[in-house]
C-alpha cells in the first residue's frame, strides 16, 4: 500500500492510496473543523444535505438516476468528533472503469459528481432551500433521540459531558435537539462558506489506479475560494487529572444499570508511545483475555459486560460496563484493582502476546475494506504522520512490558458516571 499526496492549496492534501485488492474505486472529501459548541449542529449537518441533492440535482430523484448509471455507484456521509475537531466526511464509491461496457471513465464521473455535490448545492439568495433544511433536520434529531434511547450510548456520552464540561471535547459531535431547531437556510449557508474556506482538508483516493487529473480539478475548484483562513489540524489539549475524581449518579427507567469510568491518560501523537497505550487498554480491557473480561464478567460475574477503549489524541480512556444496581460499586471497585495490577505489570504473559497479536491480526485486516483505509489514512494525514497499518502493526509487535507498565502510570481516574434503574431489580442482559 503506498501513499502519494498531492498539494491542493492552502491547508488542503490529495492522497492517492494504491490497492490492488478492490474492484471499486473510493474517494472521500474530508473536512477538518474546530469543534465549537455555537456550531457544531450547522456543521454536522452539511454532509448530509450536501450529499442527497445538489445545483445539478436538486432532488433525490434526479441524484439517485445519475448514480445508478455509475453502475450503481454509492454516496456515504458522516460527522464524527477527532479530538477537539469535527470531521465532516463525504464519500463516493464507484466500480474502477475496467469493469464497465465499452470503456466508459466512471471514476473521474464519479469524481465530478462528487465534487458537484460540495461545491455547487442546491442554493438560492445565499441560502439552501428550507424544505432540504427542514428534512435533514428532522433526520438529525432521530438521530439525536436514538442516540438518547441506546442508553449505552448515553451513558457514554453523559460521562463525557461531565468530564469536559470546561472544555471543548465536551460538546456532542452533531450538537443538541435545541441546537439542531435553530438551523435556518441562511446560517447553514453561511457554515457551508465557512467549512470551504477555513477547513483542513484531505482528499482520499483509495484504488488500484490514480485516475488522470483526478486531483487536478479539485485543486481547480479550490483555487476560487480565499483559503488564506485554513487552519491546520493541531494536538488536542489533553485531559487534565484530577486530584479528586468525580461521582456522578442518575436514575432513569431502565433494566440494566450502567457504570462507565472516564480516566486521564497520557496524549499522543508520537506513534511508537501510542502503540504502547494500545497494548495497555487491549490487556486492560479488550479481547477476551483482557483483565476486565476475564475477571470482573466471566470470574466475577459483576457485569454483563465490561470492556475499555481509549482516545489517544485526547489522553481519555474509558471503561463502560452493564451492571445490576447492586454490583455497581463492587465493579467500580474491581475495574480500579484490575487496573493497578496492570500498573505493577502482574499481567500474564498470555495476556500479553494475545493483546499483541489481537492488535496486530486488526490492523492487517484494515485493508480488506476500503472504508477502514480510508479513515486510517484521514487521520494520518491530518497530523502529517505516515504510518501505515502495516507499519503500526510493526510498532505494536515490538511493544514490551516495560511501556505497558509506562503507559498505565499515566492513567488516573477522572469521573464515574452511574445510570442506574428507578426501581430494583434484575437486569437484562445486553451485548
Amino acid at each position: 500500500m503506498l501513499e502519494n499526496s498531492v498539494a491542493l492549496g492552502n491547508s488542503a492534501q490529495g492522497f492517492f492510496i494504491e490497492s490492488q485488492r478492490f474492484k471499486t474505486t473510493y474517494i472521500s472529501y474530508n473536512f477538518y473543523l474546530p469543534l465549537e459548541k455555537e456550531n457544531a449542529a450547522q456543521f454536522a449537518l452539511l454532509p448530509f444535505i450536501l450529499t442527497t441533492c445538489g445545483k445539478e440535482y436538486p432532488d433525490f430523484s434526479k441524484l439517485n438516476f445519475k448514480l445508478n448509471k455509475l453502475y450503481s455507484a454509492s454516496l456515504s456521509a458522516s460527522a464524527e468528533k477527532v479530538g477537539d475537531y469535527q470531521l465532516l466526511k463525504m464519500s463516493i464509491s464507484v466500480i474502477d472503469d475496467k469493469y464497465a461496457l465499452d470503456g466508459e471513465e466512471l471514476v473521474l464521473k464519479a469524481a465530478e459528481l462528487l465534487n458537484s455535490l460540495v461545491f455547487l448545492p442546491r442554493t438560492e439568495n445565499n441560502a439552501f432551500f428550507s424544505e432540504d433544511v427542514e428534512r435533514e433536520k428532522r433526520k438529525a434529531i432521530e438521530h439525536i433521540r436514538g442516540e438518547i434511547a441506546e442508553k449505552r450510548l448515553y451513558a457514554r456520552r453523559r460521562l463525557i459531558e461531565e468530564m469536559y464540561k470546561d472544555d471543548i471535547y465536551g460538546t456532542p459531535k452533531c450538537g443538541t435537539e435545541a441546537d439542531v431547531e435553530r438551523i435556518t437556510p441562511e446560517n447553514l449557508y453561511k457554515a457551508w462558506e465557512y467549512m470551504l474556506s477555513t477547513a483542513s482538508i484531505v482528499v482520499n483516493v483509495v484504488s488500484g489506479v490514480l485516475p488522470n487529473n483526478i486531483f487536478g480539478d479539485i485543486k481547480s475548484q479550490l483555487s476560487g475560494i480565499d483559503r488564506s483562513r485554513a487552519i491546520s489540524v493541531l494536538p488536542s489539549r489533553p485531559t487534565r487529572a484530577l486530584y479528586a475524581a468525580k461521582h456522578i449518579e442518575e436514575k432513569m427507567d431502565v433494566a440494566q444499570g450502567k457504570l462507565v469510568m472516564g480516566f486521564s491518560a497520557g496524549t499522543s501523537v508520537d506513534d511508537e508511545v501510542g502503540a504502547a497505550l494500545t497494548v495497555m487498554c487491549d490487556i486492560f480491557g479488550g479481547g477476551p483475555y483482557s483483565r476486565l473480561f476475564a475477571n470482573v464478567r466471566e470470574k466475577m460475574s459483576l457485569c454483563y459486560y465490561c470492556s475499555a477503549s481509549i482516545e489517544k489524541r485526547k489522553g481519555l480512556l474509558m471503561v463502560d460496563s452493564g451492571v445490576e444496581a447492586q454490583n455497581a460499586k463492587k465493579a467500580e471497585a474491581e475495574i480500579l484493582r484490575q487496573l493497578e495490577i496492570v500498573k505493577s505489570g502482574n499481567f500474564t504473559d498470555f495476556e500479553f502476546e494475545s493483546s499483541k497479536k489481537s492488535i496486530v491480526n486488526s490492523l492487517r485486516g484494515y485493508g480488506d475494506h476500503q472504508e477502514a483505509v480510508d479513515a486510517w489514512f484521514t487521520i494520518k494525514s491530518a497530523v502529517n504522520s505516515p504510518v501505515s497499518p502495516e507499519d503500526f502493526a510493526k510498532l505494536i509487535e515490538k511493544v514490551d512490558k516495560n511501556a505497558v507498565i509506562e503507559a498505565a502510570k499515566t492513567v488516573k481516574l477522572h469521573t464515574v458516571y452511574m445510570l442506574m434503574p428507578e426501581k430494583s431489580g434484575n437486569g437484562e442482559e445486553e451485548i
